[in-house]
């Protein structure tokens, strides 16, 4: 079944060309500002509001820190060792110290130019802070570095229910680089980028997490035909792990869901699946005429303040930004 998904999806992209805007195409979205911060602030959002580490509840804080603690020490231990030091920067952005997670990276590619792991990590938190054009040089130079090489498993920070891995170093480089396109507005490179990663895209869950921003980019371009058959073998009884947001919005474009079964919680209340739910439904909104609610679901996102690392809200920010830019 994952096989079959695979190949039914890539063979459909294979005559999608990506020198088109179309009508509904966000222009370049601003880049966050490089201006010294003030003490605290991880980053400057699009909207020009301050970004600090989002809280955690308690008892997820004492794990996380623990696991600092544990990658902290293996890192003492051996300085040099690359995976060490991708597992502190790991464990620290967890914590949301993403640009002392930046710096850990960069300081690792002085060590090992040559490693496209450091590129992919650090380019993913360079999206978090808004720095998109860096972002992009990352992952552009693991792309290079990751050509012609074989594939490998990547490990969870953060393991899932079943501790199954469903994401690999050349699927998270490719997929990070089409949704930093995507986050600039530029859905040509971003269609490129996504094309790229549904080929090596080899669990279901990457698959439905490639397609779910592949048809985003698709509605927006104005290719419904080709987003319509994109969505082909979509179904419900998907053997997914993870994505059940993506899926569940893929599901509202085949008739299989309505938006109200699908908005979750908001605000304080907001989950990482309630922000990813939540902008699939507001892009939904906008590519079916609903304008009004489209954007109001958008401004909803942004109230989930403590979510404002995850790639919904991020996304939405966006948007936002470019419709008051």
């Amino acid at each position: 079944m994952r096989r079959s998904f695979l190949v039914a999806t890539a063979l459909l992209l294979v005559a999608c060309g990506s020198d088109e805007k179309g009508p509904d195409a966000p222009s370049e979205a601003p880049s966050a500002s490089s201006q010294p911060l003030p003490e605290g602030v991880e980053a400057i959002s699009l909207l020009g509001e301050d970004l600090r580490a989002p809280t955690l509840p308690p008892d997820v804080r004492a794990i996380y820190e623990e696991n600092l603690a544990a990658a902290e020490a293996e890192y003492d231990a051996a300085p040099e060792d690359v995976d060490a030091i991708i597992w502190l920067g790991r464990r620290t952005a967890y914590l949301g110290r993403y640009r002392e997670a930046i710096e850990i990276y960069t300081r690792g590619i002085e060590l090992h130019p040559d490693d496209a792991r450091l590129y992919r990590h650090r380019g993913h938190r360079y999206i978090t802070i808004r720095e998109f054009d860096r972002a992009i040089a990352d992952f552009e130079r693991a792309v290079e570095l990751i050509r012609g090489t074989e594939d490998e498993v990547e490990p969870d920070g953060l393991p899932n229910a079943l501790g199954v891995p469903t994401s690999t170093l050349h699927f998270n480089t490719w997929y990070h680089l089409g949704l930093a396109h995507y986050l600039k507005g530029d859905l040509a490179e971003a269609l490129e980028a996504w094309r790229s990663c549904l080929e090596v895209s080899e669990h279901v869950d990457s698959q439905v997490a490639t397609t779910y921003w592949l048809n985003n980019t698709l509605r927006r371009m104005g290719r419904d035909d080709e987003a319509d058959a994109l969505l082909e073998p979509i179904r419900a009884d998907l053997e997914i792990i993870e994505v059940g947001s993506y899926l569940d919005v893929l599901l509202l474009y085949r008739g299989e869901r309505t938006p109200e079964d699908l908005v979750g919680p908001s605000g304080a209340d907001a989950t990482l699946g309630s922000t990813t739910t939540a902008y699939g439904v507001a892009v939904w909104y906008l590519m079916n005429g609903r304008e009004d609610e489209g954007w109001a679901l958008m401004e909803r996102v942004l109230t989930n303040r403590d979510q404002w690392a995850a790639f919904g809200y991020i996304a939405a920010e966006a948007d936002v930004a470019r419709r008051e830019g």
